[in-house]
């Protein structure tokens, strides 16, 4: 119910099929005849039917009738001696009145049933109906109600000579589960037969009568139970309890809700109507058991998209972007050595939708083959088939089944007389089928992609090797001349290393990787083909051109590369796909022929695929790549086509003689795309931007991962004996989604009816790449025979309670077998991620959840207000373990320093920051407190320093004073001598006393005030003469000129201490500043060393507790699986980890790189004070000389 689209396999049988008409029969296998039997295809399409007067009625399955043809075909070329007289008509030939049908349950072991009409016209009307109704795909995959349909019509038509259904029929239907007896009774109580008579009228036996038996007989106890967990104790379903059901039980989670709609009444209501048989319960809007039942039968719960089955995917894109259904040694029907070879292998493959098949050609010696290619494994004991049958084969049954082009891969081994015979009956047989020049939009040139398969429609291409230039147009050249190739250059080779080697495809490589292959231009390649045409299909002794055509032609070709063993025209016929010998991935891409091909036996691909995966997917975006079986396959078995679909390689061949895994497999996977034998590749797997590693154990760049989960519940009709049965699943893709031989469930012993299983579910946790992925269901007997399998691709694939159709061991669809599972499908989670992703995907539910949770906190008091708006938990944030602990960020972990040097007692306090002192440095606390050179002033060394300095400028200031005083004291006493009136001592002494308290502080020298004794004021001009007032006045400017002198000596001695002081203090200010930074970069190392050892330790911890967590799980069943789980959880906690200790490495860069700027900043601040401080002193020292002026204490 994902999808609204109508599923319409039935096809309109054409009226005179189904009325019927009288035929002639002879049946090779038995060797029968029969004359005037009444053939019919019932209105179905189901079956085609026969009844001869006084005979029981024959049916053939039209699922196992491959084809039918004009004629009379025999497996054997010898027919009766009397085959012609014994059938009755007009005289028409019996050819042109015949046509047979070719049946079989495989591609060898078929049967050929030859229906002679009584005029030519007939037999040709019935050869295209039933070809109308052959190809009718769809019907290979109709729903179990439809299959019961099916087998209720081949019950009614099995009717004896009494025109009547033996009971037989029936009780084999359902022998393997039940007894006769019991079947019997039912059939009685049916009224369908009475007491001992064993037959049923057809009238009596309608489908609604054997689908009621079928019921009664083969009861579904488990779909019982399914509708009673949705109904409760109802007997019926509500239709809000249906839309319930399809909503969260049928609908894939992952798909968008506004694209797809979720089921909403309108839809309910269909369904109801469709299936609820009584009338009243509709009007009621009740779905009872019944019609539960029959919708879960229905068309409408398929396992797969109807779309799916369609041919729905792109087929514009070049060729190369294809996976290209192919196939090994087309011709045989058996082993590689002493097989049979067969023609029919050819219609057989191409019927089935294959579209890459092969041809060895080789010279025939003897019988019919003589002088003519045959098809045959060289060397290998194999019979011979004339390789013109083949081609005639292959144009009958090339665009039957499908429209888009098919490849010959001509592995060649012919003389070139030959080899002119195979390019003529091609261009012959073919005629326009034949793609013998390249198209005009896609020339043969470097850089070209290739054309697409829509551009090639209903085109056959030619994969053969190609000749060298100058060895082509002289070839040619002789050709067009002589009609015929000189013999000594037949047997000569380009490069002998290189020759064909019998009986293996590396002769298909070995052309020059290095050249590019120009081809024939416009209209005029059309003209030239065309003349070859007509020349190839003339006798080789008619082949002449004048001279003039001759050059013209010359002139319109343009040359190609291969070896030289090749004829020239069947060389011409190859374009798109010419093999070359492998070279190197770095060659082809530098070359980038897209039209150059390789192809590579599965051991060589499998090398590749070891050590150049990636660059073998990238080959694979531009060039065609081919795998074979490698020579030791002599049993024709098959390698698994997984691995190399995974690498984008496209054709992947296979024998289709052998109906293995593998066959499986492939026929499994292209039975899609309206089974037109080509698939497209993944978008990574085409795309140049993208890189892919087939090997990639994570998640893929815009891939999401996906989860599934089967639960096979139940069988029905596994078998036509009493027998126990069990049921594998497995999953192919990517190695990492790979899960083989792991999953099955317990034998049902004794039912092959109705065994019912109900298995806990087999979980695919992890798929990488579900576009890659298939899921393989195979039902096994209890000796291991397999009694029916299915592919199904998880692209397409719908969960839910689906029952799932099987196919026999070749991918026949088988009538009444299914499997009955529910498949669990949504986008893989990550364990622990969960919650998050939940909150994501349904954030009004964990809003809702929020919610509840207040009400029930204001249920118990708590007022709405007093709850404050606060971030949400982080543990929703963060990626829990298995012991419930969660993985924080690394930015979360503690940050405390290692302790390196020991704390002295003595700290002060500095911008609210607690700095503690060593003796010659200091360490934060933390990294993150960074320390200034302004705190490094209160380290112990620098405050020593700072006191001695005080103290030394002390001890100078007080010289400085004591010299003063002396001079004073000396002058005063000259100057008293010299004066006539002596001034008082008192004056003398306080002048000393003033002059001493001015020079107390550091500026006064600079500033003490002078004494003029030159002034009119002054006291000294009393009482003195002129001449003694001159000797006064000359002894003043003496001791003016001392005093001077000696406070100048004094500032700038001083000055000289105060500059060699801070240089001291700034030079030990950085020279802890140094040694600080050394520490916290040690102390940085040292965090980080601790933090890794112990988060180290904690994951070591988590892995070993996660792995344990799983040893000792109960959810696990399987070891595998727990393997696969410890390994899982191993590889994520890797990750995790490793990208723990990378974001811790940053973090602690990032602290590091911060710390390092911060550093440099504060060693340009400090470099930049100390020179401000130098500065700030020689300014104070200048403007204090500035100031100066001659002073005396006089």
């Amino acid at each position: 119910m994902n999808k609204d689209l109508e599923f319409k396999w039935q096809v309109s049988v054409p009226d005179h099929l189904r009325r019927g008409l009288h035929f002639d029969r002879w049946d090779e296998e038995t060797n029968t005849f029969e004359l005037r039997c009444f053939v019919q295809v019932d209105e179905y399409g189901f079956f085609l039917y026969w009844t001869a007067e006084g005979k029981e009625a024959q049916i053939l399955d039209l699922t196992q009738v491959s084809d039918v043809r004009s004629g009379c075909w025999l497996k054997d070329t010898k027919a009766p001696p009397d085959f012609e007289l014994r059938f009755t008509g007009s005289r028409e030939s019996l050819e042109s009145r015949a046509i047979t049908v070719v049946s079989g349950v495989d591609f060898v072991n078929l049967n050929f049933t030859c229906f002679i009409a009584e005029e030519a016209t007939i037999a040709q009307e019935w050869k295209i109906a039933m070809m109308k109704v052959l190809k009718n795909f769809r019907v290979a995959h109709v729903c179990p109600m439809t299959c019961l349909l099916k087998h209720w019509k081949m019950l009614s038509l099995s009717l004896n000579a009494n025109r009547k259904i033996p009971v037989k029929n029936i009780v084999r239907t359902f022998i393997s589960g039940r007894t006769e007896k019991f079947i019997i009774q039912c059939l009685v109580d049916s009224r369908l037969c009475e007491g001992k008579n064993l037959e049923i009228d057809p009238e009596k036996f309608t489908f609604d009568t054997f689908y009621h038996l079928c019921v009664r007989i083969c009861p579904r106890p488990e779909i019982q139970e399914l509708f009673s967990q949705i109904a409760g104790s109802e007997e019926f379903i509500t239709v809000a309890q249906l839309i319930s059901f399809l909503n969260e039980k049928q609908r894939d989670p992952r798909l968008n809700e506004i694209l797809y709609p979720e089921c909403d009444k309108s839809k309910a209501m269909i369904v109801l109507r469709k299936y609820e048989q009584v009338e009243e319960h509709v009007n009621q809007e009740k779905l009872y058991y019944d019609g539960f039942l029959r919708f879960m039968m229905s068309e409408d719960n398929a396992p797969m998209l109807y779309d799916r089955i369609e041919l729905n995917q792109d087929m514009d894109q070049p060729l190369s972007d294809y996976l290209i259904n192919s196939s090994h040694n087309t011709y045989l029907t058996g082993r590689q050595f002493g097989g049979r070879s067969s023609v029919e292998m050819y219609r057989q493959v191409l019927l089935s939708g294959c579209r890459c098949i092969e041809l060895d050609c080789w010279d025939g010696t003897s019988g019919v083959g003589k002088d003519e290619p045959i098809i045959t494994h060289g060397k290998a004991m194999c019979t011979d088939i004339l390789f013109k049958d083949v081609i005639a084969a292959i144009k009958e049954t090339a665009f039957v089944t499908s429209v888009y082009p098919v490849i010959l891969s001509f592995e060649n081994h012919c003389s070139k007389k030959n080899q002119l015979k195979m390019a003529a009956y091609c261009m012959k047989i073919f005629g326009d089928m034949l793609l013998s020049s390249p198209l005009s939009s896609h020339p043969l040139e470097p850089g070209v992609p290739l054309p697409s398969p829509n551009q090639l429609k209903g085109k056959i291409l030619i994969k053969s090797k190609r000749l060298n230039p100058d060895v082509e147009k002289q070839e040619l050249e002789q050709f067009l001349k002589k009609g015929q190739l000189d013999e000594d250059v037949e047997e000569v080779s380009e490069n002998p290393e290189v020759d064909e080697t019998p009986g293996t495809d590396s002769t298909t490589d070995v052309l020059n990787e290095n050249e590019a292959h120009p081809e024939l231009k416009g209209t005029e390649s059309v003209t030239f083909r065309s003349k070859l045409r007509s020349l190839a299909g003339a006798k080789i002794k008619e082949m002449a051109l004048s001279k003039e055509e001759e050059e013209r032609l010359l002139a319109q070709y343009h040359y190609i590369s291969a070896t030289t063993n090749i004829h020239p025209l069947l060389s011409s016929l190859v374009n798109y796909t010419q093999p070359v010998k492998f070279a190197g991935f770095d060659v082809a891409e530098q070359n980038n022929c897209h039209f150059h091909m390789s192809s590579f036996s599965e051991s060589t691909g499998l090398g590749y695929l070891k050590t150049s995966a990636i660059e073998l997917v990238n080959y694979n975006k531009r060039q065609i790549s081919r795998i074979y079986p490698k020579g030791g396959r002599v049993d024709s078995s098959n390698y698994l086509p997984q691995i190399f679909w995974n690498a984008g390689c496209q054709m992947v061949s296979l024998n289709f003689q052998t109906p293995d895994l593998a066959m499986q497999l492939n026929q499994g996977k292209f039975e899609y795309n309206g089974t037109c034998g080509y698939l497209l590749k993944p978008d990574f797997l085409r795309r140049a931007d993208r890189m892919f590693d087939p090997f990639s154990e994570s998640p893929v760049d815009g891939v999401v991962a996906a989860y599934c989960s089967v639960r096979v519940i139940s069988g029905q009709f596994l078998s036509e004996k009493k027998i126990g049965t069990y049921v594998e699943v497995e999953m192919y893709g990517l190695p990492t989604d790979t899960i083989r031989k792991e999953f099955k469930t317990k034998m049902v012993p004794s039912n092959g009816l109705n065994p019912v299983y109900n298995e806990e579910p087999f979980v695919f946790r992890k798929i990488v790449l579900p576009e890659l992925a298939v899921l393989r269901f195979a039902v096994y007997d209890e000796n291991s025979k397999l009694l029916g399998q299915r592919i199904l691709p998880l692209d397409g694939l719908q969960p839910g309670y689906r029952h799932i159709s099987l196919r026999s061991e070749i991918n026949f669809p088988l009538t009444l077998p299914t499997l009955f599972c529910h498949i669990v499908l949504k986008t893989y989670i990550p364990e622990g991620l969960g919650d998050i992703v939940e909150a994501l995907s349904d954030p009004k539910g964990y809003l809702s959840m929020i919610e509840k949770r207040q009400q029930q906190m204001e249920h118990m008091g708590i007022r709405r207000e007093d709850i404050d708006e606060v971030p949400s938990d982080r543990k929703l944030i963060t990626i829990k373990n298995s012991g419930g602990d969660s993985v924080d960020s690394i930015s979360e972990l503690k940050t405390t320093a290692c302790p390196a040097t020991p704390i002295s007692s003595g700290s002060t306090q500095t911008s609210g920051k607690a700095v503690k002192g060593t003796e010659m440095g200091l360490l934060p606390l933390k990294l993150d407190e960074h320390v200034t050179y302004e705190e490094l002033k209160l380290e112990k060394a620098y405050v020593k320093l700072t006191k001695k300095h005080l103290k030394e400028y002390e001890y100078i200031k007080r010289r400085h004073a004591k010299e003063r005083l002396g001079m004073q004291r000396q002058q005063t006493l000259a100057f008293e001598k010299i004066t006539a009136k002596k001034q008082p001592l008192a004056f003398v002494r306080n002048q000393s006393k003033s002059l001493s308290q001015n020079r107390s502080e550091h500026r006064s020298v600079y500033q003490s005030k002078s004494l003029d004794v030159t002034g009119p004021n002054n006291r000294l001009h009393d009482g003195v003469g002129p001449s003694r007032m001159m000797h006064i006045r000359h002894a003043i400017a003496e001791q003016t000129r001392d005093w001077s002198e000696l406070t100048k000596r004094q500032l700038e001695a001083e000055h000289r201490m105060r500059k060699t002081q801070i240089e001291e203090e700034w030079t030990l200010l950085k020279k802890l500043l140094v040694q600080v930074h050394q520490q916290q970069r040690t102390a940085a190392k040292q965090q980080l060393e601790a933090e890794s050892k112990l988060l180290r330790q904690k994951q070591t911890k988590k892995s070993m507790d996660d792995s344990k967590a799983i040893q000792l799980g109960k959810t696990v069943k399987t070891k595998a699986e727990r393997d696969r789980r410890v390994k899982e959880v191993q590889e994520k906690n890797c990750k995790i980890f490793l990208e723990e200790r990378r974001r811790l490495a940053v973090k602690h860069q990032r602290q590091e790189e911060l710390l390092a700027k911060f550093q440099a900043e504060q060693m340009e601040r400090l470099d930049k004070e100390a020179r401000h401080a130098s500065d700030l002193e020689d300014q104070m020292y200048m403007e204090a000389l500035l100031a100066s002026k001659p002073e005396t204490l006089v």
